[in-house]
């Protein structure tokens, strides 16, 4: 084999699903992520909800704000382990109630514990459900955009605090 193949065969083993990439599970969850989409997308049409023309700023702040929350509560929160534990293991525990887990088993069950343990790819489905909900529920998504808001603002000071008093004591 020359070393042009044999390049070729490892480029083309870094996709194989030996548990490293399941891109049969990826596919299955790109497919529904699309497909709650397009239900979403055909339900609103069909009664009549009506797309805002633009997006206020203050709402996407909003919206980004409460993703990253969300996104961080789903995937490394204490509370929320129980809906990661069939799909990933604890591999450690992190600051504050974080925790960090790792993905396990094959296929799909893989892919799922990924997505659920990584936080900036659980922000994709999180800000697809919030802007779903704010083209049905604005005002009601607002409301809970801003406690989403409120709680990161809260862990912010949370961490100021511990960390003003770690100053203080060392």
């Amino acid at each position: 084999m020359t070393e042009r193949e044999s390049r070729h065969d490892d480029e083309r083993d870094r996709y194989a699903d030996r548990g490293e990439a399941p891109l049969a599970g990826y596919a299955a969850l790109a497919g529904a992520y699309a497909t709650g989409a397009t239900v979403f997308t055909a339900a609103a049409r069909r009664r009549g909800v009506r797309v805002p023309d633009r997006v206020p700023p203050w709402d996407v702040a909003l919206l980004g704000v409460a993703t990253f929350k969300a996104s961080r509560l789903l995937t490394r929160d204490k509370v929320t382990s129980f809906l990661r534990a069939p799909f990933t293991r604890r591999q450690e525990e992190g600051p504050g109630s974080e925790v960090m887990d790792a993905p396990r088993g094959r296929g799909v069950r893989r892919a799922v514990g990924e997505l659920i343990s990584c936080p900036f790819c659980t922000a994709a489905w999180v800000a697809g459900a919030l802007v779903c909900s704010y083209v049905a529920v604005p005002r009601a998504t607002r409301l809970v955009c801003a406690g989403l808001g409120a709680v990161t603002v809260a862990d912010g000071l949370q961490y100021a605090w511990s960390t003003t008093q770690e100053a203080g004591e060392g």
